[in-house]
């Protein structure tokens, strides 16, 4: 059983983010988004996963890079304001 079948097995059918609500016929738009990032971390509890929604889960995603797919403004460091 994948991450996915595992998730869907533990959580409520609902988007973590909206709270929207999923049935057999929609739960395709229901995806599993990994809290840490890190796909290869995937405990038996599902504690590093949630579930959203297809919309819930770009508007996560793209938070995380810009538009060139570079980190966004947010994710970056700062830069080294040492000058000898």
């Amino acid at each position: 059983m994948n991450y996915r079948e595992r998730a869907l097995k533990i959580f409520p059918w609902v988007c973590a983010r909206c709270a929207r609500e999923f049935n057999a016929k929609s739960v395709r738009q229901l995806t599993v988004h990994h809290k840490d990032g890190n796909h290869d971390h995937n405990p038996p509890d599902g504690a590093n996963w949630e579930l959203l929604c297809i919309y819930c889960h770009e508007n996560e995603h793209a938070r995380e890079v810009d538009n060139d797919g570079r980190p966004a403004a947010s994710q970056k460091k700062a830069p080294s304001t040492y000058r000898p």
